[in-house]
């Protein structure tokens, strides 16, 4: 594969972009659908690898699906097939993590077995976190290779609610067992779930579920079918925040997005942003969310200002662990020193995201220090890549995130840099390089 060369800022960064549908919500319309009553429906459906993944899993377990433009349906299969089931989740953890908890309340004992495995990355992601969790309600999960990695073989057995305490605040894993819940007996309780992504429990009371959430946790009351729906899928906030951050790093920008989602638990990245100097202003649409996702949503507009160094510990994280790659990349360039902690989770992503970070960063000239939890880095720095002949190339590791902050990165560097994997960014953002070309023209969508 040729290296990618990345583009240089000669300018501001100017125009408006909308960014590809919610990646969460997008698996969620598909995954949720197997346990409908009834045909389901989602627009500005974000067609990538991974959501294809869940997709293709929705297919191999006895669904009817459909996908046009940005609009999909499901139709959940009224009997499941009769043989056993390999479902490859790619390499997607949302899809194997949630469903896990949609099969072990799904399958009926003695019902077909389904193995989910995934590609070489996946398969070296943690599932214990999920599989334990799914195993005290009495769920059949077994492992067919490495205690606690996927292929992960499932059984249909009776399932009891349970007290959950979760080791991490995952949102995958809060999902998991909220939607496995629903397949139980009796009240399903998850704690410790405070901050992490909240689409799950939003969707189900869109859907006239009711979620309980206080002191004592989440919780879900079954068992229970969903009814049919429609819904809505919001921009992705993760996506958006590459242009964001590229837009406060270049003098003089000033960039749109439009539609994004402004769920309180997706906008941890914007606060970030004001912290450090850039300018953000938020606009609510007009109707406050779709009915059947819960999801608010929005424009926001994202320009440079004077950058100063900033700080994000554990509490902050699950709003933005996403996001960290991009605003390592917004820290070389903030006048002081920014230390990022709590940030563990970021090693068992598609790579070892904080190993990559500090590793492309310095290679670029940045001042980075890699600690167990996370990077402190010094700025601002001189970035600066290779020759015209000889580019500085920089590593993915096939990590999407990491392949799209080099490139937001390499903006405002000297010397000539390129990615040695740039398709890895159609996981999450298949158009990103084509957005990034309209910005720099100058939102000018006939220009180069």
């Amino acid at each position: 594969m040729t290296p990618r060369r990345l583009p240089h800022a000669h300018g501001p960064l100017a125009g408006a972009f909308t960014a590809p549908g919610d990646k969460s919500i997008s698996h969620r319309a598909v995954l949720l659908a197997l346990l409908a009553d009834g045909p389901c429906r989602a627009t500005g459906w974000l067609d990538c690898a991974d959501t294809q993944s869940s997709l293709a899993a929705a297919r191999a377990l006895g669904a009817a699906t459909t996908h046009v433009g940005d609009a999909i349906s499901v139709t959940p299969a009224s009997t499941l097939p009769a043989g056993p089931v390999l479902v490859d989740c790619g390499n997607s953890g949302t899809t194997a993590r949630l469903l896990m908890g949609v099969l072990a309340g799904l399958l009926p004992a003695g019902g077909p077995v389904v193995t989910l495995t995934g590609d070489a990355s996946l398969c070296r992601r943690p599932m214990a976190r999920v599989v334990d969790p799914l195993r005290r309600m009495g769920a059949g999960l077994d492992y067919a290779g490495q205690d606690g990695r996927l292929p992960v073989v499932v059984r249909g057995a009776p399932l009891r609610g349970v007290d959950h305490e979760l080791a991490v605040a995952s949102a995958q894993v809060a999902s998991a067992l909220l939607l496995a819940g629903l397949g139980a007996e009796g009240r399903t309780v998850v704690r410790g779930a405070a901050g992490a992504r909240d689409h799950t429990e939003r969707m189900l009371r869109g859907l006239g579920v009711p979620v309980e959430a206080g002191a004592s946790g989440l919780s879900v009351h079954g068992p229970r079918r969903l009814p049919a729906f429609a819904l809505v899928v919001p921009g992705d906030a993760s996506s958006a925040a590459f242009f964001q951050v590229a837009a406060a790093l270049v003098p003089g920008s000033r960039v749109e997005s439009r539609g994004q989602s402004l769920n309180p638990t997706r906008t941890g990245a914007l606060r970030v942003l004001e912290r450090a100097g850039a300018i953000v202003t938020c606009e609510p649409a007009g109707k406050a969310a779709d009915a059947a996702a819960g999801e608010p949503r929005g424009n926001v507009v994202v320009a440079a200002g004077s950058l100063r160094a900033f700080t994000i510990d554990a509490a902050e994280m699950p709003s933005l662990v996403d996001e960290i790659p991009a605003l390592a990349v917004l820290a070389t360039q903030c006048a002081g020193r920014t230390v990022i902690s709590g940030a563990a989770e970021l090693r068992v992503k598609e790579s070892d995201r904080l190993a990559l970070l500090a590793r492309n960063l310095r290679r670029l000239g940045a001042a980075v220090d890699e600690r167990a939890d996370g990077l402190v880095i010094e700025g601002p720095s001189m970035l600066r890549g290779g020759a015209a002949e000889a580019p500085l190339v920089l590593e993915t590791a096939g990590d999407h995130r990491i392949a799209m902050a080099m490139a937001v990165a390499t903006l405002c560097a000297n010397g000539e840099t390129a990615l040695d994997d740039e398709a890895c960014v159609g996981v999450s953002f298949p158009g990103f390089f084509g957005v990034m070309d309209r910005l720099l023209a100058g939102g000018d969508p006939t220009r180069p």
